[in-house]
């Protein structure tokens, strides 16, 4: 079985990085904070929800964590922004005091930490009274096509493919696993939001080549087949792919935002 790999921001940028930098400005924009405020952005990876914050928010200061020193790397060399700053951090442990933020925020994440109500508790400890915390999860089970196609490709050639596929292993990309996840952490008047943006391709290549990156369960699991068997799962996919009359790959992902009141 292939084990999900976070290690090389380079490689996940175009594989869902490019996307999620889009569901970060609809997702700051959503949450419609006032100015000035103390960030914190959980499992910050590339920089993609620092990079709106800054861009969207005027903060005082925003500070990622990331328990991947590779992705932290990348981060700060994509948003040099002063008001940034990033560091290695777990979120089920957050390395900050009691009521230091007034936004605690974390995109597509929380299906990766082991104990996601340890991490929610923790983003409202950290949050003073009466501040936003908020994050968002892609819609693995239906929404998110590219990943969809992936993996029912996949699962037609290898039994065992189904049991590494996104949207059977995390059931909070799902909105009411995620408002009970927030209600569970004592926040008040938890809400859920969906996210939908398009995904073009430029063609397949362009849709198959991030899959070699390494980055995710998906890639992981490509990368660890044979020569022969990643040939035949690119064939499948390419079967299943809608095309559009110039050649570009149209498909659309979505997101599911949770926000609340701590």
């Amino acid at each position: 079985m292939a084990r999900d790999r976070w290690d090389m921001g380079s490689a996940y940028e175009p594989y869902v990085g490019r996307w999620s930098r889009v569901v970060a400005r609809r997702f700051v924009e959503w949450l419609g904070p006032d100015p000035g405020g103390r960030w914190l952005d959980i499992g910050c990876g590339t920089g993609a929800l620092t990079e709106a914050i800054v861009g969207l928010a005027e903060p005082s200061s925003v500070r990622g964590i990331d328990p991947s020193e590779g992705y932290v790397a990348s981060a700060r060399e994509h948003v040099p922004d002063p008001r940034a700053s990033f560091a290695v951090g777990d979120a089920q442990g957050i390395p900050a005091e009691d009521d230091a933020f007034d936004h605690t925020v974390s995109g597509l994440v929380l299906n990766f930490v082991p104990d996601p109500e340890a991490a929610a508790v923790e983003m409202r400890r950290v949050t003073r009274e009466g501040g936003s915390i908020a994050a968002y999860v892609w819609d693995y089970a239906e929404g998110m096509q590219m990943m969809r196609i992936f993996w029912e490709a996949a699962a037609e050639l290898d039994a065992e493919a189904a049991a590494l596929d996104e949207g059977a292993r995390f059931p909070l990309c799902r909105p009411e696993p995620l408002r009970t996840l927030w209600q569970g952490a004592g926040l008040r008047d938890a809400e859920v939001q969906p996210i939908d943006i398009d995904t073009t391709f430029r063609d397949l290549d362009d849709f198959w080549t991030p899959f070699l990156g390494g980055q995710g369960p998906a890639p992981s699991y490509a990368t660890s087949l044979t020569e022969d068997a990643r040939a035949a799962l690119r064939d499948r996919i390419a079967e299943r792919l809608p095309t559009a009359g110039d050649g570009t790959i149209p498909l659309r992902a979505r997101a599911w935002a949770v926000r609340g009141t701590a």
